[in-house]
C-alpha cells in the first residue's frame, strides 16, 4: 500500500469518528494556541517597552545621584548631584548636544475650585531638545525666566485638558503650593515613558522650583534628582559616557568609588530585551507542556483505537496487508490529528494576538517562525506518540486478531 492510500484510509477513519478525533486534537490545539500567543505577546511587550524607552529622547543618557549600591540599599536619595554639574557637562563635554537637569516634587496645584496633587518638574530650557518634546500652544520658559526666577509654568497636555478643557490655558493663573504661576505654554501629547508621564505633569523653571517651592537642600547648590543629556549622535553615546564620567569624577574629587550612576538607552534596551526574552521563553515553555500532554492524549486514544479495531487489523493482514502497511496507517492517523490540531491552534493563537493588539496598547506581533515551529512540533509529537500504538497494531498476530471478531 502506498502513502496516498494510507492517507485516504486514515482520513476516512478519522472522519467516521469526528467527536473522538476532535477531542484528541484538543490538547494539541490548546498547546499550539498557548505557545504562539505567549511568544507573540512577549514580542509585543518587548516592542512596547522599547518604544517607551526610545520616546525618552534621541541618544539620551541619564546621570543619577548615588552609585548602584547606594540606590539599592538606601531609602533616601543622595544629594550629591547639583545644577553646577549639569552646567559643567553642557559646557565641557563636546559630545553632548544638550543637557536637561530635573528636580521633581509632588505638589498641590489649584485653579479656582479645582485642585490636585501632580508632579511638578523643575527643569531648564534644554528639556525640549533633550527629551524630544514640543509646545502645542504658547512657549517654553527661557533662560531669562531661569535667571529671574519667574513664576511661569508649562502644562502637560492631559493636565491642561483636565483643568481647562476646551478653554485656552495660556495666560491663566494657577496656584502651586502657596505661589501663583502664569501658564505660558502647553506641551504636545507624547504618552508616558517607563513610568514618567509628562503629559500629566507641570513644568516650571528649575531655579524657581528650588528657590520658591523646594528650597536648596545641598551645600553645593541646587540638588537634582537626575540629569538628562543627549549625545550628538548614536556614535557619540559611548564617548559621552566616558567624558561625563571623567568630568564628574574630577568635580566630585572621586578617587575610589563613584558617587553617581550613568545609564544609557542602550543599557536599558539591553536589560529590557534580556528580561522580556527570558519571560517569553519561560511562558512559551510553560505553554509547551500542554503540547506534551496533548501528545500523551493522542497515544492514549490511538491505543484505544488499536484495541477497538483489532478485527479490522486481522482482516487486513489476512488479505495481504503487511506490518509496514498497518504501521503507516496508524502513524499517519496520529500525524494528521496532531498537524490538524496544530493548524487550528495556530489560527486561535494568531486570533488571540490580534485581539490583544486591538484591546491593549501592545502592538500585535505575529511570528511566522513561531507558527511554523509550533505546527511542525505538533506533527512531530503526533509522530513520536503515534509510533508506539502503530507498532503495537502492526505486530498483532492476524490469527489472534480474527478470533476477536
Amino acid at each position: 500500500m502506498n502513502i496516498i492510500e494510507s492517507m485516504k484510509m486514515a482520513g476516512t477513519t478519522l472522519l467516521s469518528n469526528r467527536l473522538r478525533s476532535a477531542l484528541t486534537m484538543l490538547g494539541i490545539v490548546i498547546g499550539n494556541a498557548s505557545v504562539i500567543a505567549m511568544i507573540g505577546i512577549g514580542e509585543a511587550g518587548q516592542k512596547y517597552v522599547s518604544k517607551q524607552l526610545e520616546s525618552l529622547g534621541p541618544n539620551v543618557l541619564f546621570v543619577l545621584p548615588g552609585n548602584e549600591e547606594t540606590q539599592r540599599i538606601s531609602f533616601e536619595v543622595p544629594r550629591n548631584l547639583v545644577l553646577a554639574d549639569a552646567e559643567a557637562i553642557a559646557s565641557q563635554v563636546p559630545t553632548v548636544a544638550g543637557v536637561a537637569p530635573e528636580l521633581n516634587r509632588r505638589q498641590r496645584v489649584a485653579f479656582k475650585s479645582r485642585n490636585t496633587d501632580v508632579n511638578v518638574i523643575g527643569t531648564t530650557p534644554g528639556f525640549l531638545k533633550v527629551r524630544d518634546f514640543a509646545t502645542a500652544k504658547g512657549r517654553f520658559f527661557s533662560d531669562i525666566d531661569m535667571k529671574r526666577n519667574n513664576q511661569v509654568v508649562v502644562l502637560g497636555s492631559k493636565f491642561a485638558n483636565k483643568f481647562f478643557g476646551t478653554n485656552n490655558a495660556i495666560g491663566q493663573q494657577i496656584r502651586i503650593k502657596d505661589s501663583k504661576f502664569e501658564v505660558i505654554g502647553v506641551l504636545t501629547e507624547k504618552g508616558s515613558s517607563v513610568g514618567a508621564d509628562y503629559d500629566s505633569a507641570v513644568l516650571i523653571p528649575l531655579t524657581t522650583s528650588a528657590n520658591r517651592l523646594v528650597g536648596k537642600n545641598s551645600p553645593y547648590g541646587i540638588a537634582l534628582d537626575y540629569i538628562s543629556a543627549s549625545a550628538r549622535d548614536g556614535k557619540s553615546v559611548d564617548a559621552a559616557v566616558f567624558q561625563i564620567t571623567n568630568l564628574l569624577r574630577l568635580r566630585h574629587k572621586i578617587t575610589n568609588e563613584d558617587d553617581f550612576t550613568l545609564r544609557t538607552q542602550k543599557d536599558a534596551l539591553s536589560t529590557v530585551g534580556q528580561i522580556t526574552g527570558a519571560l517569553t521563553i519561560m511562558l512559551a515553555a510553560i505553554a509547551a507542556i500542554s503540547l506534551f500532554v496533548g501528545g500523551i492524549g493522542i497515544m492514549n486514544i490511538m491505543l484505544v483505537s488499536v484495541t477497538e479495531r483489532t478485527h479490522e487489523i486481522g482482516l487486513r493482514k489476512a488479505i495481504g496487508a503487511t506490518q509496514q502497511d498497518i504501521l503507516w496507517q496508524f502513524t499517519i492517523e496520529a500525524v494528521i490529528v496532531s498537524a490538524a490540531g496544530g493548524l487550528v491552534g495556530a489560527a486561535i493563537g494568531v486570533s488571540g494576538i490580534v485581539l490583544v493588539g486591538a484591546l491593549t496598547p501592545l502592538e500585535a506581533a505575529i511570528s511566522p517562525i513561531a507558527i511554523a515551529s509550533a505546527v511542525g512540533i505538533s506533527g512531530g509529537i503526533g509522530l513520536f506518540f503515534g509510533v508506539f500504538p502503530a507498532r503495537r497494531a502492526a505486530k498483532l498476530d492476524p490469527i489472534v486478531a480474527l478470533r476477536s471478531i
